[in-house]
């Protein structure tokens, strides 16, 4: 072969190896244009509906933790009132409470709020020095401040006393009740509760058949509780008020009027009854 042919060939090469070749990618095939798209999302209403949803959790969570306050409330009121019961009167710190009934997982803001409003403003709780006692209505030692208490309610005109509050502020109520035997008399009310009464022996005397015909010969059926109330007290003798429950009396329905009222229409010119003429049947013939 020619060598002038060879060099030509030889520097072509040398040229197509310095000059770099770019290669074209083939265009995306038509499976790949089948894709699903992803939907966009509106950021606003996606913000409202997580603002809304964030709301409604705070008011989940804010009336989960009130209930559990309160629950927990309940539960140191009763084992407050147990303990008192059983003859335990005296007085714990808030740290015993909650040992005691098993509260310790409150937390600082909780038991803050049981030192500060919950047990200082509780009216079946006394607070004497930081610690915490039982308050019942009637705080009775023993069998003999019980028939004193009640004595003090015969005299005064009082009437009696619950037998819940009784068993509330007397430690070992039953056992005391029954160790009174008949110094005591039980009364059920209506609404099933029992009520405490002195037993007065003093008071028991025999009344000769004469008087008591005298007595039941007085008519008083006719005569309201409210005139007999109004005389005792010009004789200055004190009624023992009522404590059952009240009864309701049922509320009348008014009566629906039968027949409906007839509805009146005003007349207007009157001034012209003679002179105006009727013609609903057509034109009246002449005269």
């Amino acid at each position: 072969m020619d060598p002038a042919l060879l060099r030509e060939r030889e520097l072509f090469q040398k040229r197509a190896l310095s000059t770099p070749a770019v290669e074209k990618r083939p265009a995306a095939s038509d499976s790949g244009s089948h894709k699903k798209k992803k939907p966009k999302v509106d950021k606003e209403s996606s913000s409202g509906s997580k603002n809304s949803s964030e709301s409604a959790n705070g008011n989940l969570n804010s009336k989960a933790s009130s209930g559990y306050k309160f629950g927990c409330l309940a539960k140191i009121v009763n084992y407050m009132k147990t303990r008192h019961q059983n003859g335990d009167t005296h007085f714990l710190t808030l740290d015993e409470i909650l040992d005691e009934t098993k509260l310790l997982d409150i937390s600082l803001k909780q038991k803050q709020w049981l030192m500060t409003e919950a047990l200082v403003n509780n009216p079946k709780i006394e607070v004497r020095d930081g610690t915490y006692g039982f308050k019942p209505k009637y705080n009775l030692k023993d069998k003999k401040a019980l028939l004193r208490l009640l004595d003090k309610h015969d005299q005064l005109g009082l009437g009696g006393v619950l037998l819940d509050d009784v068993e509330e502020g007397l430690p070992n109520a039953a056992k005391a009740i029954k160790a009174l035997g008949d110094q005591i008399v039980f009364v059920t009310r209506p609404d099933k509760k029992k009520i405490l009464f002195y037993n007065d022996k003093h008071c028991q005397f025999g009344v000769d058949e004469e008087f008591q015909k005298l007595w039941r010969s007085v008519p008083v059926d006719s005569i309201d509780e409210e005139k007999i109330e109004e005389y005792l007290k010009k004789q200055g003798i004190s009624s023992m008020q009522e404590t059952g429950p009240k009864k309701v009396m049922p509320v009348q329905k008014r009566k629906k009027q039968s027949g409906q009222r007839k509805r009146q229409f005003k007349t207007h010119n009157n001034h012209l009854a003679g002179v105006l003429e009727d013609y609903s049947d057509g034109v009246p013939a002449k005269k």
